[in-house]
């Protein structure tokens, strides 16, 4: 998948469906002495009648103490404020920025996406925001709720029933991960969404429906391989980068005894440089349960 496709894999993993669907996700496992810590890929947008829970999924919620997400502080008002002060260049209109013939695309992608007031709105967006923004749009009107996720469910059920919710980032600094990319990074990527826009969503269904057969060589295809060949430096900062940092954060868990059940986007528990990958270059085994 490339830059845009990965960029929304933070934001949106999912489209409307027309009847209910049943998932079977991909859960590992990794077990060290008292330490035991559950690996499970997520999708941040799902129809309501999405049914996503398993027996095995069920025992290892119940199993585990704490809840290991991306995020625990993107509550509206946080997101906009970082929004605000990240996203926005008034001064320089996007526009301005582009060829004539990128200026024309964004006024078609815009159109295509239906997003309220055209390409207008667009034009005070820093290039990596109005990328972000085209590619959540038509998710958001088809009526996908940010509620239904899958990191928000299983953050309402841990802490209906007592347990710690921590995040393995700030929202900051996952905003600041697209914001600190070079201006002519932040254009190549925009530039692949308006490639991408025309598509439709005929990947995200396939991404999606990897997603519930656990089908990570798919999820690795889709999500990361022309990410990987074609702007390797942006990988780099998306995902490997990354999936190092969790993965110390979680081997140094795994010195302590108990449970952790850890949800990140499916993307970084697929391909060569999965989250998995990178514990096991620290010492830790990680099973598919």
């Amino acid at each position: 998948m490339k830059p845009f496709r990965r960029i929304c894999a933070l934001l949106v993993l999912s489209l409307l469906l027309a009847a209910p669907a049943f998932a079977t996700p991909a859960l590992w496992v990794a077990r060290k002495d008292q330490a035991t810590v559950y690996l499970f890929g997520t999708v941040h947008l799902l129809p309501s009648d999405t049914n996503w829970s398993s027996q095995a999924l069920d025992r290892a919620l119940e199993a585990s103490g704490t809840l290991l997400i991306e995020l625990v502080d993107d509550n509206p008002a946080n997101m906009q404020a970082l929004v605000l002060k990240y996203g926005l260049d008034p001064a320089h209109p996007l526009s301005a920025k582009l060829s004539p013939r990128d200026r024309n695309r964004l006024e078609r992608a815009a159109n295509e996406a239906e997003l309220p007031g055209g390409a207008a709105t667009l034009q005070p967006m820093r290039p990596w925001l109005a990328a972000v923004t085209l590619a959540m749009t038509p998710l958001v009107r088809a009526g996908m709720d940010p509620a239904q996720g899958v990191d928000r469910t299983l953050r309402a059920r841990m802490e209906k029933a007592g347990k710690a919710v921590q995040g393995l980032e700030t929202a900051e600094q996952q905003l600041r991960m697209l914001a600190d990319m070079p201006e002519s990074m932040q254009l190549s990527f925009l530039r692949q969404s308006l490639d991408e826009v025309a598509e439709g969503p005929a990947r995200l269904r396939e991404l999606i429906d990897a997603w519930r057969r656990g089908d990570t060589d798919t999820i690795a295809r889709i999500e990361d391989e022309d990410l990987r060949k074609d702007t390797p430096e942006l990988y780099d900062r998306m995902l490997v980068q990354r999936n190092q940092a969790w993965a110390k954060a979680i081997a140094e868990r795994m010195h302590q005894p108990g449970t952790t059940f850890v949800a990140v986007g499916a993307g970084h528990l697929a391909g060569p440089d999965s989250l998995q990958k990178q514990l096991e270059k620290l010492g830790v085994e990680v099973k598919r349960e």
